[in-house]
């Protein structure tokens, strides 16, 4: 039981996250995905005549059960086997976020930038609505969200999803290294 309450190593949740991809492909023939179930919703849901939403979405229903399942397994780890400790954060990594101004390490997202008050000053505004915005932009730009591509896309030895994940981190290394430290000041 004690294992449930503590965070797994990466060499444990990572392997379990790669084998469900052949168990996918294997029992199904499914291809993992995520940001694909907005698509799905949107089509259960819209009425209308937009030719994105015009498909057999009930034959998707497969993954709108699998987000289900991901929800309430994220409800379960979030509230019932939540670790009370604080996150362990590299003290380099702490070192550097104080020093950029985040001051407020409780829960799993820095409280100064992901919070209901955040929301409403620049700084808030511009991560979360502005990269939310943009997240979901490049998801459907892309055709696929970064566990799509990375994940899936690459184990499937797809060119575009390798073209995509090495955007993904050039992306990242880019915004860390030279646009944070300024978003952060503002």
């Amino acid at each position: 039981m004690k294992l449930l309450f503590e965070p797994w190593p990466w060499y444990i949740a990572g392997p379990l996250i790669g084998l469900m991809i052949p168990l996918l492909l294997i029992l199904g023939n499914k291809s993992f995905g995520i940001s694909s179930s907005f698509r799905h919703i949107c089509a259960a849901c819209i009425p209308g005549n937009i030719s994105f939403f015009k498909y057999n979405w009930k034959s998707e229903i497969w993954n709108l059960v699998f987000v289900g399942g991901v929800i309430i397994g994220s409800f379960i780890a979030g509230f019932i086997f939540s670790n009370p400790n604080p996150v362990d954060i590299n003290p380099d990594t702490k070192t550097n976020l104080l020093n950029l101004g985040i001051q407020n390490f409780e829960g799993l997202l820095p409280k100064d930038l992901f919070s209901f008050n955040a929301l409403f000053t620049v700084k808030g505004f511009l991560f979360i609505v502005v990269g939310g915005f943009l997240v979901g932009f490049g998801t459907r730009y892309a055709n696929g969200c970064t566990s799509g591509h990375t994940i899936m896309g690459i184990s499937n030895l797809q060119l575009p999803s390798l073209i995509a994940t090495i955007c993904f981190f050039i992306g990242g290394l880019i915004t860390t290294w030279i646009f944070l430290p300024y978003l952060l000041k503002l």
